[in-house]
């Protein structure tokens, strides 16, 4: 009898080319593929999540699950899971859920969590999890005022890779909160679902912000141009954390 696995996973992005299976490349679905391939005795599992990462971005709650005919106790799948995967990758909690339950389509909503690093020499032990900004330190009540302008229901074409095939680009974002954490600025979002590149392109543009490269004001005219061009550039990938996933209960 199959049963339905919800696994919340962390990973270290920095080595991956990203979430999803690529041909050559070295991704986590394929990690998580070919250790669940070898527990089932070579029959092939697929492993689904709430959405891809970009290669380097890295996640402390993405979720995925699987089905099963393993009889494993459900207090040791995570870690007969653990001792099998690479160390850049960790099943952090699993539970049995319905067969109905979709990491991706019963998606509620998401936290990303972006961070730079704004002491003067970053430390060599941060240079991949946080994004330097050569002792720059920049104005966080300019970024938190253009937030603003950016909470709420919109069409985000202009925080859209241009590359996206996605047509409604229509999405909500509920949160989008600054805070220091010794010399790093992270920043939260939280919205019910974000198109490709749109949590990096928001906080490049709301660091132009900061740094004082534009106004707060001008994130109105910049969403409402629709126009991918006029934002910020794309704020580089291993400054980014996909933190939670909700689902409804």
């Amino acid at each position: 009898m199959k049963r339905r696995m919800k696994a919340t996973i962390t990973y270290d992005g920095t080595n991956f080319s990203g979430y999803q299976v690529q041909p050559e490349k070295r991704t986590v679905q394929e990690e998580l593929q070919k250790v669940l391939t070898v527990m089932h005795k070579n029959e092939i599992v697929q492993v689904t999540a709430s959405g891809r990462t970009d290669a380097k971005v890295h996640a402390t709650g993405q979720v995925i699950h699987f089905d099963t005919t393993l009889s494993i106790p459900l207090d040791r799948y995570a870690q007969a899971l653990n001792v099998q995967l690479p160390r850049d990758i960790r099943i952090v909690q699993i539970e049995e859920v319905s067969n109905d339950f979709h990491a991706r389509f019963s998606v509620h909503g998401k936290r990303y969590r972006y961070i730079w690093s704004c002491e003067a020499v970053q430390s060599p032990f941060r240079r991949f999890y946080a994004t330097p900004s050569n002792g720059v330190k920049p104005n966080v009540m300019a970024m938190q005022e253009a937030a603003q302008y950016i909470l709420g229901t919109h069409d985000f074409s202009c925080f859209c890779a241009a590359n996206t095939s996605v047509k409604d680009k229509v999405r909500t974002v509920a949160k989008l909160d600054f805070e220091w954490h010794g010399e790093e600025l992270h920043m939260t979002i939280e919205g019910n679902g974000f198109l490709y590149n749109m949590v990096r392109i928001i906080a490049g543009t709301l660091w132009e912000v900061g740094i004082g490269k534009r106004q707060a004001d001008e994130l109105a005219s910049i969403i409402a141009s629709m126009n991918r061009g006029n934002a910020g550039k794309t704020a580089p990938p291993h400054g980014l954390y996909l933190e939670s996933v909700f689902y409804n209960d």
